[in-house]
């Protein structure tokens, strides 16, 4: 695969780095909004994380001349009706995650069924050759019953989301552990996959 250049629309630091981890090795160079000092501007306020994933590729393709992915990931919990979803990021907005995660687990006090899963949404736009695709990807796992108190690793809702894969919590595992089954893995997997079959 060539040497390729995409802009990763998020100026997340950590989100960052994970996809970094992941497609440098494979021969791309991965540019953040910070790096090209660029923004989203546009509201996140579609109802699928496909649809405020697509907003945001869709306005920074506007911006630059380099293909772009946008994702729009988030923690879904069965006991609470699919809740945070789409509103993963926007939930107790302002807060720290220590804050939201705790909250989280106090809306799930008495509940049996602690079924969770990560869902992310990437699209992919590049202008030049008119392509604009969807990659998505799942990973399933438990709510814990209280705080992950020396979380590692991970970031975000790591600490109460016990992966069914790995079988910890994602705050306690490695970046390679987290990257070899995480939602946004398997959603840039599809994705690399996608790209060498063009090149093939």
């Amino acid at each position: 695969m060539k040497n390729k250049t995409i802009v990763f629309a998020t100026s997340n630091y950590n989100k960052v780095k994970e996809v970094r981890e992941m497609l440098i090795p494979l021969g791309f160079e991965v540019l953040s909004l910070s790096d090209l000092n660029l923004c989203v501007t546009h509201p996140e306020d579609a109802l699928t994380f496909a649809g405020n994933a697509k907003i945001k590729a869709e306005e920074i393709a506007e911006k630059c001349s380099y293909p772009v992915l946008a994702d729009d990931s988030g923690l879904m919990i069965d006991a609470l009706e699919g809740f945070p979803g789409v509103h993963s990021a926007r939930f107790m907005e302002g807060y720290p995650y220590e804050v939201k995660n705790k909250a989280i687990l106090e809306m799930m006090e008495g509940k049996e069924n602690r079924r969770a899963f990560f869902r992310t949404a990437m699209v992919y736009i590049d202008k030049e050759k008119g392509i604009e695709k969807t990659f998505e990807g799942v990973t399933e796992g438990v709510i814990t019953t209280k705080l992950d108190p020396k979380p590692l690793h991970g970031f975000g809702y790591d600490p109460i989301f016990f992966s069914l894969d790995l079988n910890k919590t994602f705050g306690q595992a490695t970046n390679e552990e987290k990257d070899s089954c995480s939602h946004r893995a398997r959603a840039l997997m599809k994705f690399v996959e996608f790209l060498k079959g063009r090149e093939d």
